[in-house]
């Protein structure tokens, strides 16, 4: 217990000019860094704001079968499918429409037969691509339901890019 007391009694005799006092102390130096780095997080400039690009125009084209085949999802190509003579923009529906996806024998093509009949089949698909396109002769009163309602769901959720003519009626048109 002397030892405690003569300590004690060591340290009270100290000056206390010889330990931290006023403003300089440990603790006030951290703080005084902590303001000030917090005051530089507020303060400094922020990067300019970069605006997303705008996608690329897209005029309104006459296409013929041939001509609407490499917009099939391929090689950065937009995917575009014909219903009743209307060319849609589906790219944002790439993952049903284009390669891989449900319904990719469609883009590129005249889909109009094939969604009327529910059907994926190939036969379903225009094959003389410079030939007259398909009237649609043979469906029925249901299938033109059908047809109608998948023109209608295109129309609310894609573009329309442009018409789907017949290789002879485009040379007309040039």
């Amino acid at each position: 217990m002397d030892y405690v007391n003569q300590r004690v009694a060591q340290e009270a005799a100290k000056d206390p000019s010889d330990i931290y006092t006023g403003l300089v102390t440990p603790l006030n130096i951290i703080l005084v860094i902590i303001t000030f780095y917090t005051t530089y997080l507020l303060f400094k400039p922020s990067p300019p704001a970069t605006l997303p690009r705008e996608p690329p125009a897209i005029v309104f084209r006459t296409f013929t079968p041939r001509t609407l085949l490499p917009y099939n999802g391929t090689n950065g190509m937009p995917v575009f499918l014909a219903v009743r003579g209307r060319v849609f923009d589906v790219t944002s529906g790439r993952n049903f429409y284009g390669p891989g996806g449900p319904y990719e024998n469609f883009a590129g093509r005249d889909a109009s037969r094939g969604l009327a009949f529910h059907s994926f089949a190939e036969d379903m698909l225009t094959k003389d691509l410079d030939g007259p396109l398909d009237n649609l002769e043979g469906l029925g009163p249901e299938e033109y339901e059908s047809l109608q309602g998948w023109e209608e769901r295109f129309l609310s959720k894609y573009m329309v890019v442009g018409k789907l003519v017949a290789q002879g009626d485009a040379q007309g048109d040039a």
